[in-house]
């Protein structure tokens, strides 16, 4: 699965991140945390005026071309951002109201008011018919004294008519098409708002069910120190790991000596590695061995790769969400 975010002809990408230069080669990074305004401006995403446009078809008959009008339905429609001219996004009924990019920032800064949150990220995907936004929210957690784990509020926004505006607050940072629905799987409460429904009027209600999503944190975090609490040898780490990377009956000496050498960056780094210095020897310990293996050691020709594929590929994130499985209690 492609990474999905909306790249225009002169080079540059619909997508900007506060302070993660690792993803650079995709999108806009800054240096410091992002306000509503600069957010939408670094990612292109402000000025987009959707709105609803009336829809017509075309008969063709022996006499020419006969407009007919299709009742009940309109074309949802922008302005893009670098063009100035008019993009179709999808097709909607007479009651949907579109959810501005704008108004999605004000929702999830009204929700937050003055905690401290701070937007993280900003995208556009699909050509325009998909949007998010995330906020950090204050709440940073902290696992064994020192592994932090930020958490987020996001805004997720469909402008084709194929969604709900929704928000979650999820562990997960959003940067692409296939984050987005890592942090929706991860995401066990969440706010929609239908676009026939006024999304202002609804922030009372999605402020009650915030206070309900922060539930979520709790629980991760309780299951993050499980992980840390319980013991984990290096041969049990080793049995997650064949899982993971099944090795066939009759390898070739190629895959065997890829084998090896990926066995060896994992062993490495579950028991030596400085990032799990002081979760050493543990469940949550093997969680982060495999991930910091698949983001930083799995073989690419260059770094931009790697970091590419971490970006885009849907078999990264379903390896990450089957350690976190095998090794949770």
């Amino acid at each position: 699965m492609a990474h999905l975010l909306e790249q225009f002809r002169d080079g540059s990408t619909a997508f900007a991140t506060a302070r993660e230069d690792a993803w650079h080669q995709l999108g806009t990074v800054t240096r410091d945390a992002m306000t509503a305004e600069e957010a939408l401006s670094v990612a292109f995403l402000a000025g987009w005026n959707v709105r609803k446009l009336p829809l017509t078809a075309s008969e063709i008959t022996e006499d020419g071309v006969t407009p007919v009008a299709v009742p009940d339905r309109f074309a949802t429609a922008r302005t893009n951002p670098k063009t100035g001219r008019t993009d179709y996004l999808g097709v909607v009924g007479p009651d949907y109201t579109p959810v501005q990019n704008e108004e999605n920032c004000q929702i999830m800064n009204t929700l937050v008011d003055a905690s401290g949150a701070h937007f993280e990220t900003a995208g556009s995907l699909r050509e325009g018919r998909q949007v998010f936004i995330t906020m950090r929210l204050p709440e940073t957690m902290t696992i064994a004294g020192t592994d932090r784990h930020d958490f987020y509020i996001a805004g997720l926004n469909s402008h084709d008519g194929t969604g709900a505006y929704k928000l979650i607050v999820t562990p997960v940072r959003i940067v692409c098409a296939n984050t987005q629905a890592l942090a929706l799987d991860r995401a066990r409460y969440s706010f929609s708002i239908r676009h026939t429904e006024s999304a202002r009027a609804k922030i009372a209600e999605a402020r009650k069910a915030l206070g309900l999503m922060f539930r979520y944190v709790e629980e991760f975090e309780k299951a993050a120190e499980r992980m840390v609490n319980e013991t984990l040898a290096l041969g049990e780490f080793e049995k997650v790991c064949r899982e993971l990377w099944p090795l066939d009956k009759d390898p070739s000496p190629r895959k065997k000596a890829n084998d090896a050498k990926r066995m060896g960056h994992l062993r490495r780094l579950f028991e030596y590695a400085p990032t799990n210095a002081n979760i050493r020897g543990t469940r949550w310990a093997g969680v982060q061995a495999i991930g910091e293996y698949l983001d930083h050691y799995a073989p690419a020709k260059t770094d931009t790769v790697r970091a590419h594929r971490v970006l885009t590929s849907s078999d990264v994130t379903n390896l990450k969400q089957d350690a976190y499985r095998l090794l949770s209690v």
